[in-house]
């Protein structure tokens, strides 16, 4: 069973796919039903397909897929094509038999995954600012876990000794906690990202690079919050 907003943006992107012949932004998904953040949209997405109900289209950014409708309201919403008119990217073609609500099969641990390159980590700009920018990457699905993830590209030499360049792209786990000593992507005063190690201290937070050359950053427990956790890296030569 669906949550009355997880239907909500189902039946959005399904009218949406079969009236353009492509999929919303998540700038129009936000809009249509009224969130304040994109943050939402990327969760209820990812409730969609763990249901079976969406699929994201491989080596292609902003790309959905209908798998399915819910089955009671399938009928009313979802209209066979009139003759001569072409199957749009959210039918699938074949029997529709029993197990015509199966979920996709899932993806070999070899497949690649593609994830949305947000951009590069900047002071001043929070993760939010830097989506959908219809970027994305490829992926190993070895190198991801369960959970959602995405990819950013690092500005600047504060992370060397941890082995991360200018340059590289990072791919992070969507979370918001972190154990102390993990390297995050910290949103700093609600308006900076920045990649670091980070330790809680009593009740201050430390922000710590892996270059001499840069100074650790301690702040109050209410201006910190983390917004993923280093998982893996690409670097191109």
């Amino acid at each position: 069973m669906l949550t009355r907003k997880q239907h909500e943006l189902l039946m959005f992107i399904d009218k949406h796919l079969r009236e353009t012949g492509f999929s919303p932004s998540f700038e129009e998904m936000k809009a249509a039903l009224s969130l304040k953040s994109k943050s939402g949209i990327h969760r209820l997405i990812t409730a969609l397909e763990e249901r079976g109900f969406l699929r994201r289209r491989a080596h292609r950014a902003r790309a959905l897929e209908v798998i399915r409708l819910p089955e009671a309201l399938g009928p009313k919403t979802a209209r066979p094509p009139k003759p001569g008119e072409p199957l749009g990217p959210n039918v699938i073609r074949g029997p529709f038999g029993a197990h015509a609500a199966r979920a996709p099969a899932e993806v070999t641990e070899s497949a690649p995954v593609s994830l949305p390159l947000y951009g590069r980590i900047a002071a001043g700009l929070p993760i939010e600012a830097l989506r959908d920018n219809g970027a994305s990457v490829d992926v190993p699905a070895s190198m991801l876990g369960g959970g959602e993830h995405y990819a950013l590209e690092v500005a600047g030499d504060s992370m060397v000794d941890a082995g991360i360049l200018d340059g590289d792209t990072v791919i992070i786990s969507r979370v918001e906690t972190a154990e102390n000593g993990t390297i995050v992507v910290a949103l700093v005063d609600e308006n900076e990202v920045t990649l670091k190690r980070i330790r809680r201290r009593g009740n201050s937070i430390a922000l710590e690079p892996a270059n001499p050359r840069h100074e650790t950053r301690i702040f109050g427990p209410d201006r910190v919050r983390v917004q993923g956790r280093l998982v893996g890296l690409l670097r191109r030569y």
